[in-house]
């Protein structure tokens, strides 16, 4: 007897906009409709929409999602233009996995802490509580670390809080640190002096620090030595006061090289290591020094450890599922391992 299979009901909600101008309109709901499908295609719902009334319609969870997308869209429009990278942010935001992304944080005072970054060319905002906690680490604590997948906003995120410091005088200077090795390939001599050598490998973090402060302000600061860019081979008997530090691409230190790292901390400084243990290009007999970390440090005062998952992703939402087929292989290898390792024991 062939038992039928319960489906979800259909419910639907009725939502106005406050987008009533043509210009508003048009802006929310992107060229050809394209904003109002990317939100149908990512939270499985039916958008139908006359003037400024608007239908979802979907599972109840999903519709609910789906009307709070709109809802935040909504005001967006208002003072700023909607791309589909902004579209997807917003619905990244308010889909965090388990609801997380309407959670706030509070300091020991019951305060909602803030959860943007004043830079010169604008604000740096939090998305998702993982990137709320990892700002609260780096403004609580003198050493950070920003483990996860790529595209989490580690690295920019660190950047951001190290030009806040420097814009609000609570650091001398900033230092961007970078192991210097290559993924997967042989590059070979590389032309120039010091700096164009290491700039390769800094590139994410230069690219960055043109976003919050411009490309000029950027320059004549690495002249003045305010922004120092350092191989981490070069960082040996160094000790840094008054400055921000960032160790970027953290998986590929060695044990003895993320020692040294972390020893090199003076006073009035904060340290940021940000890194992706999945993604290591040492040698195979090499262990990473950031995952020899991960084991000696936690519950060390002065330490936070900040862990980023794929869905904490803010690129291309191709990019989250790729991190998450890449997740769920490594799942598969080591459950394999575990069967091996028990029929072994028998």
């Amino acid at each position: 007897m062939n038992i039928p299979i319960s489906k979800p009901t259909a419910t639907t909600r009725e939502l106005t906009l406050h987008s009533t101008t043509a210009d508003r309109l048009a802006n929310l709901v992107g060229p050809l409709d394209e904003n109002l499908r990317q939100v149908e295609a990512r939270l499985g719902v039916e958008l139908r929409r006359r003037g400024a009334q608007m239908q979802v319609i979907g599972a109840e969870s999903n519709a609910q999602r789906a009307e709070q997308v709109l809802k935040q869209l909504d005001q967006l429009a208002a003072y700023e233009q909607l791309s589909p990278d902004r579209v997807h942010l917003c619905i990244q935001e308010m889909t965090d996995a388990a609801g997380d992304a309407q959670r706030v944080l509070v300091d020991e005072g019951g305060v909602q802490q803030d959860t943007v970054i004043h830079t010169q060319r604008g604000g740096v905002r939090a998305r998702g509580v993982n990137q709320r906690q990892y700002l609260a680490n780096m403004r609580t604590h003198d050493l950070t670390f920003g483990i996860g997948p790529a595209g989490t906003g580690k690295t920019y995120l660190a950047v951001a809080s190290a030009v806040d410091a420097l814009q609000s005088d609570r650091v001398r200077r900033i230092v961007l640190v970078r192991p210097a090795v290559e993924a997967g390939e042989r590059l070979g001599f590389l032309p120039g002096d010091l700096s164009q050598k290491v700039d390769p490998y800094l590139r994410p973090m230069y690219d960055a620090l043109y976003d919050m402060m411009g490309p000029d302000r950027v320059g004549r600061a690495i002249e003045r030595n305010i922004i120092e860019v350092a191989p981490l081979a070069f960082m040996r008997g160094r000790s840094l006061n008054d400055s921000f530090i960032i160790l970027d691409e953290a998986q590929n230190t060695t044990g003895e090289q993320m020692k040294m790292f972390l020893t090199r901390l003076g006073f009035g400084s904060k340290a940021v290591v940000t890194g992706d243990i999945t993604q290591t290009d040492l040698p195979r007999h090499q262990v990473s020094g950031l995952r020899q970390v991960m084991d000696l440090l936690p519950g060390v005062e002065g330490v936070a450890f900040s862990h980023f998952q794929s869905h904490d992703v803010v690129r291309h939402p191709l990019v989250q599922r790729i991190v998450r087929a890449y997740e769920r292989r490594q799942q598969d290898i080591q459950s394999s391992q575990s069967e091996r390792n028990s029929d072994a024991d028998f």
